[in-house]
């Protein structure tokens, strides 16, 4: 299948106008709507096979939808994946029910592919103590990232990778939320930090005692990174903002250095942030909000707490256990 991003100068009047309702009235950040854009317009190639468009959203019908999920079936698409597209079908030809361009939904009665349940990866406390005193103690140069570091960098990247693993894990701050962060809305002193979430919701995220030292480390030799103007907290080698790209291989080396039988992910340890915080007590309603999650059901994910730990709890508070 041809890259979607092929069809961008053909892009149907209808597709237009979801991906600008999805961003100025859903509040979705520009990452997601591209993200609903390439799955919407991966159908329109398959519907251009057939002399179709999203031009005319009404000419598509359910067998349409289904076609391209049994494409997407025989090219070896993960149902995780397909489970995506589909719900990005279904936001578009709502849009278009919402807009009176269609009367039925093609997408109605389509089920979801079944998908095993699946965690990203995550560090027991004691892995994640490791990792953040590996970072704390000693710096290796990055290995086919940003380069050996110049003269009198050293310093600077150290801190900055301690803070950014610090903040990602006290904090349970999703990547981009870490990113986004930044230099001059944050002081040493700052016991929490706001933060812009999922579909542009603000809220305070708690900073710890490590992660306000590593900011104390980290602000006063930013500048030794930092291009003049820049105002992202973390920066790369070449000055500018933290890419996502880069902060995986930041963490991924940490956990190399700490010597963990397998990196984890940024989100890993925004997995391990929750799990650790339920496994201490803490309920879920609290870790929700934390988190920023809109729905409960969504931080019900992270709870795969063992049986022995949940048996623990049981008997301790079950008044017939």
């Amino acid at each position: 299948m041809a890259d979607p991003r092929s069809l961008q100068a053909d892009l149907p009047e209808s597709v237009e106008m979801f991906l600008a309702f999805l961003e100025l009235e859903r509040g979705c950040s520009p990452a997601t709507a591209r993200a609903y854009g390439r799955d919407v317009l991966q159908f329109e190639e398959i519907l251009s096979r057939e002399g179709l468009s999203l031009s005319g959203p009404e000419q598509v019908e359910r067998r349409h939808v289904q076609r391209f999920l049994a494409d997407l079936h025989r090219r070896g698409v993960n149902r995780s994946s397909m489970g995506r597209k589909l719900a990005a079908l279904r936001s578009f030809f709502r849009f278009c029910a919402r807009m009176r361009l269609i009367t039925t939904l093609p997408t109605e009665g389509i089920g979801n592919p079944r998908t095993e349940k699946r965690h990203p990866s995550m560090l027991n406390v004691d892995q994640a103590l490791a990792l953040l005193e590996t970072a704390a103690g000693r710096l290796s140069p990055a290995p086919g990232g940003e380069g050996p570091p110049r003269r009198g960098e050293e310093a600077a990247l150290r801190a900055r990778d301690v803070c950014l693993a610090e903040i990602l894990y006290g904090s349970g701050l999703r990547v981009s939320e870490a990113l986004s962060l930044n230099a001059g809305r944050l002081r040493e002193e700052s016991e929490t930090v706001r933060v812009l979430g999922k579909g542009g919701k603000e809220r305070l995220a708690p900073l710890t005692d490590a992660a306000r030292d590593a900011l104390a480390e980290w602000l006063p030799l930013r500048p030794r990174l930092a291009a003049p103007g820049e105002h992202a907290l973390f920066v790369g080698a070449r000055g500018g903002r933290l890419n996502r790209r880069e902060a995986q291989r930041v963490i991924a080396r940490l956990c190399r250095r700490a010597g963990l039988p397998q990196p984890v992910s940024p989100h890993g340890l925004r997995h391990s942030f929750a799990t650790h915080l339920l496994e201490a007590g803490a309920d879920l309603r609290s870790v929700q909000e934390l988190l920023g999650h809109a729905r409960l059901t969504t931080t019900q994910r992270y709870t795969h707490l063992n049986l022995a730990h949940l048996m623990t709890v049981y008997d301790k508070a079950h008044p017939r256990s």
